[in-house]
């Protein structure tokens, strides 16, 4: 330890005057940059690239933070980490911000504008406002390097999507084909099948009548969307259905066409859906369409991209989907061919961007072959080269990834990485390169032009954990820190992301892109509800840094929950945060103030040391064993209560009162040892809590008589070196037992702390005896006692209140001070609850279940609970009995 300590504490800790010195002196020495060193093992990170356009919300918050708890955690246990911060272009939301910013400043359209001049722009937004979310990320505590910092448009990452583009493309996994995609009528793009989400909501079936054409007769079918039935060309019935055998092969009059379209069977059909008919539409229905294709129905389509029917719908043409809907079953109930009509409740996908109810819709895009870039990384999960925690998202990765179906990667839209293919005017051939092309790569041609699309956002991100690292290029740091290490994410983007950047990562690496992925859940408002706008029920986090600092806020998102699940957000706990750091701050504070001005601090003298100061180092010793290895399982939770409990009620409710003993008393070798004692434990306090509350503890740490230049790149504390004595621990165990009994008792009773009291300790045993005379000192100081028995031999008392702590039986003679009664019906109180609990272990020690299968020190423990509420059982009942003939 060091001689002098450098800075003294304010009296009140206050964040906004501490947090962003702090954060720049990180900055500017460099810390959050790898140290280089090739002894140390690499542990690289990089973060989920937030949305250019995006402002820091509680997800964000509760991401980083949880990344951060692990990157300072292991750049302290010696490790060479690397963090890798960036941004995503965003291509839906940012063109659509940009877009609406012009129509608003200038009244012009990105259409007037013209590409060329639109991609200016946006870029020009993005220098000047994209970049506000890096500084909020920075707000939170991030340590990330962001002199590597990176965004899904440098020209480094465009290279690396148009080498994935070309390589895909040449081996036959990236193909142009004309599929029923996705397609958002407001966005005016396509979409993947993980970008549509799927609502419960009301809707109805209609049944409707299609006369045959012989006159004979008619079928009926049932549907969701009548709006679609003037591009049906078909109606189909299951091949074994009895019930229209007869009619296959026939056709039926399209009503309000009067087209003729066949009734074909098919195996597709459902007999038990509906009226077992099912109207074929190959243009607005994926499964349809795969039914036209099978029998070689033609394709139409009565709906063109902004959600409005065309010239195929005849007098409908230029309604909107819900004003055609509504035209069309009036029409068809004037008419006679509406039967009936059900309501139902069905599964509606929606854009997730927008919300807008997403249309199915025939279209000419561009696709990624899924299944053979799925197949390794099933292998790679099955040889347990990429693991997830917890390991249930395992079971519906590998589900999602069994049954992927391909990926549309094209959108309509003109801010993101532009198709590199390019079409030829004069042959129609398609040519994919990595540059700009000047001729057809089939005939020569220089009348060629590039396809107008660009590549969906999560193409880029796939290739996040090596394009960010250099990749196409064999960088120094794809080398050093490839594969990355951990993934932290929430698991609600496993499919949006971590899936592609498993393929990806296989394919152009032959490496899975991380060894582990850490998935956390959502965070909901107080009632268990999604944050959104429409309910107005959102927390901005930097208003919370605002008003209570980024510890407090770091602190309770990283302790609410365990892996994998959502948490509630309450403000009451972000303000037991900040309690718990006041906390923290006042018990550094009154460890510097009871420094002598020359502090000659060394290491503890183990020899020397009170019950007390062993007890604590003990503890000490057990919560940093506790917390590491909570950490390394990454539950961040766990290593946050731990630390909590630690902290609030040993170290600073019960080892600073015990301090005061010595600190106060005339014996300077015992204060010298104390103070060197409190300042050891709050030293290696403050590591453990580094990684949770950077702030406050690297300012403390300023303060503190030790050696180094910044906390966060001071060694974490290993347990395996630090001393332990169980006995010290059973010893003030009984101390604190004794003491929350007698203070329970005046409590009670009224009786102020202030007045002397006695006490008899009746011990069952000499072991116990000798336990109690050792902490004698304590019990005196504690309790405020002016006489003490302690003994086998004992005699309690029979007018006295009583409490029984393990090994022996406490009484307080205050007769005079206490109605014998209220005594009679709290022990009676006490002998209901023991007597639950003697049932309640007897019970689980009964169950075979639990006692094979339990670990052996599990079951060990419930004996040892039996037997001391067994004990405790007696004693209350021997009690009562003397009561009893008092």
């Amino acid at each position: 330890m060091a001689d002098t300590y450098r800075e003294p504490l304010p009296k009140v800790y206050d964040p906004a005057q501490v947090e962003q010195d702090i954060y720049r002196f990180w900055e500017e020495n460099g810390y959050f940059k790898p140290s280089g060193d090739t002894k140390r093992p690499p542990f690289s990170v990089v973060m989920p690239p937030p949305n250019v356009t995006g402002q820091l919300h509680l997800g964000h918050a509760w991401d980083n933070t949880l990344q951060d708890i692990l990157v300072r955690f292991k750049r302290m246990q010696g490790y060479d980490t690397l963090w890798v911060p960036g941004t995503d272009h965003a291509g839906i939301a940012t063109q659509a911000r940009v877009e609406k910013s012009l129509l608003e400043s200038e009244g012009v359209s990105r259409h007037d504008l013209g590409r060329s001049e639109f991609v200016k722009r946006v870029w020009a937004w993005k220098e000047n406002y994209g970049n506000r979310i890096t500084g909020q990320v920075r707000r939170l505590g991030a340590s990330c390097d962001w002199s590597r910092e990176r965004f899904t448009m440098d020209e480094g990452l465009s290279a690396a999507v148009r080498e994935v583009f070309v390589r895909l493309y040449e081996k036959g996994l990236i193909y142009r084909g004309q599929r029923i995609i996705n397609w958002c009528p407001r966005c005016a793009t396509a979409l993947s099948d993980i970008e549509v989400e799927h609502v419960e909501v009301p809707g109805h079936l209609y049944y409707v009548r299609y006369p045959l054409i012989n006159g004979e007769g008619s079928v009926t079918i049932a549907t969701t969307r009548p709006e679609t039935m003037f591009a049906d060309v078909a109606v189909a019935v299951h091949p074994q259905d009895a019930r229209y055998a007869h009619l296959i092969g026939q056709s039926i009059r399209l009503p309000l066409v009067g087209r003729e379209i066949p009734i074909i069977a098919d195996d597709y059909v459902d007999p038990e859906y509906g009226t077992g008919c099912l109207k074929i539409t190959p243009a607005h229905d994926p499964n349809d369409c795969e039914v036209g294709r099978r029998h070689g129905l033609e394709m139409i389509q009565c709906m063109d991209a902004d959600g409005r029917l065309n010239e195929v719908a005849g007098a409908y043409q230029g309604l909107d989907r819900e004003q055609a809907r509504q035209r069309v079953v009036d029409d068809l109930r004037q008419q006679g061919y509406l039967q009936q009509v059900e309501e139902i409740q069905h599964a509606v996908g929606h854009c997730s961007r927008c919300d807008t109810v997403v249309e199915p819709y025939l279209s000419m895009q561009w696709f990624v072959r899924m299944q053979p870039l799925a197949d390794p990384v099933l292998r790679a999960v099955a040889a347990g080269q990429l693991q997830f925690v917890p390991e249930r998202f395992e079971k519906v990765f590998i589900h999602w990834l069994e049954n992927v179906r391909d990926w549309c990667i094209s959108r309509q839209l003109w801010w993101g990485h532009r198709i590199p293919a390019w079409y030829c005017d004069d042959c129609e051939g398609v040519t994919v390169a990595k540059e700009p092309v000047a001729a057809c790569a089939h005939c020569g041609s220089t009348r060629v032009h590039q396809d107008e699309d660009v590549l969906d956002t999560w193409f880029s991100s796939a290739l996040w954990p090596f394009s960010t690292l250099g990749w196409p290029e064999d960088t120094a740091d794809l080398r050093r820190y490839y594969p990355t290490s951990t993934l932290v994410t929430g698991y609600d983007i496993l499919f949006f992301w971590v899936a592609r950047m498993a393929f990806t990562g296989v394919e152009f690496t032959g490496q899975v892109p991380f060894h582990k992925v850490v998935l956390h859940g959502l965070i909901r408002d107080s009632l268990g509800r999604k944050m959104s706008k429409s309910l107005g029920n959102g927390v901005d986090p930097l208003e919370v840094i605002d008003e209570y600092g980024a510890d407090a806020l770091r602190f309770t998102l990283s302790t609410g929950s365990s892996p994998g699940n959502d948490q509630r957000y309450y403000e009451e706990r972000v303000q037991g945060s900040r309690n718990f750091i006041n906390k923290v701050w006042n018990a550094a504070r009154f460890v510097l103030m009871n420094l002598p001005n020359e502090a000659k601090l060394s290491e503890p003298n183990w020899d020397a040391l009170s019950i007390a100061d062993r007890w604590v180092l003990t503890r000490l010793a057990e919560t940093v064993e506790a917390v590491t290895a909570h950490l390394e399982r990454y539950d961040f939770g766990e290593a946050g209560r731990a630390l909590y409990d630690f902290t609030w009620d040993e170290f600073c409710d019960w080892y600073i009162e015990f301090s005061k003993l010595a600190l106060y008393g005339e014996d300077e070798q015992a204060k010298a040892e104390t103070c060197g004692v409190l300042v050891y434990v709050l030293d290696t306090l403050l590591r453990l809590l580094h990684p949770f509350i950077p702030f406050v503890t690297e300012c403390i740490w300023r303060s503190l008589p030790v050696a180094g230049d910044a906390l966060m790149l001071a060694d974490w504390p290993g347990a395996a070196s630090m001393p332990r004595d169980e006995q010290a621990v059973r010893q003030i165990r009984i101390v604190m037992d004794s003491i929350r009994a007698v203070r329970n008792i005046r409590s009670e009773l009224n009786v102020a702390p202030s007045k002397a009291i006695a006490m008899s300790i009746r011990c069952q045993d000499a072991e116990s005896e000798s336990l109690f005379r050792s902490v004698e000192g304590y019990l005196r100081r504690f309790c405020n006692l002016n006489r003490l028995q302690i003994g086998t031999d004992v005699e309690l008392p029979a007018q006295a209140m009583t409490a029984v702590v393990s090994g022996a039986e406490i009484a307080l003679p205050l007769a005079d001070l206490v109605d014998l009664d209220v005594e009679r019906d709290r022990l009676t109180r006490e002998r209901q609850r023991l007597l639950a609990e003697v049932e309640r272990v007897e019970r689980k020690l009964a169950n075979p279940q639990f006692v094979e299968k339990a670990p052996e020190h599990v079951v060990k423990a419930e004996r040892e609970k039996e037997e001391e509420y067994r004990a405790k059982l007696a004693a209350v009942e021997e009690r009562l009995n003397r009561l009893a003939t008092s």
